[in-house]
């Protein structure tokens, strides 16, 4: 005749497989939440490229052939211009479109530099046009390694780019960026003129 209950060997092969299952639960749930913080960080990684690329976009395709001075006073030789010495920006454009909702007395023109900073694409826009110095910086990537800016007119490519009183601006820029985990980076945008 046997009793209710359970004997101590079926208790112990009970505790054993829980403890197997609990065991396995719990492997998944930290695998699962690796996972999805992995999932946001390229999330929020391809969305910081998004971002940049539409600002590069929206900025070129509303450049202005106007030229301004920088902070020092000196012309720049040209509207829109590349980095020429190691330090300057590595795009440098004055854009039209800077809305002005308060009427401020201030230019629809806003003049935009993009620089690489210690693994940083930033850009830094000036509050006036001529020898402003340029704003706080927005970064918009990181993990920059280098980046190159090319400028294309009737399908040639060059560093730098020579205005003529028809044609301001070129065709398009070529920005070519090494960024951390992702590699070469490639864009083309077309210029306002374009």
């Amino acid at each position: 005749m046997r009793r209710g209950g359970f004997t101590l060997v079926e208790v112990l092969v009970s505790l054993a497989i829980f403890a197997v299952l609990a065991g396995a639960g719990a492997l998944m749930l930290s695998q699962t939440i690796e996972t999805r913080f992995a999932v946001r960080a390229e999330t929020d990684r391809v969305g910081d490229i998004q971002r940049m690329r539409a600002l590069l976009k929206a900025d070129l395709a509303q450049a202005a052939p106007r030229r301004t001075r920088a902070p020092t006073g000196r012309p720049l030789p040209r509207a829109l211009m590349g980095q020429e010495t190691p330090g300057d920006p590595i795009l440098t454009l004055v854009r039209n479109g800077w809305s002005n909702p308060s009427e401020a007395a201030r230019p629809s023109l806003q003049r935009v530099e993009y620089r690489v900073v210690d693994g940083r694409l930033e850009r830094r826009v000036s509050p006036y046009l001529d020898g402003a110095r340029a704003g706080p910086p927005q970064v918009l990537c990181r993990g920059v390694k280098d980046a190159a800016v090319t400028f294309i007119q009737n399908g040639s490519e060059a560093q730098a780019f020579i205005a003529s009183s028809d044609r301001p601006l070129p065709d398009a820029v070529r920005i070519v960026m090494t960024l951390d985990g992702v590699g070469r980076l490639e864009q083309v945008f077309l210029v306002a003129s374009a």
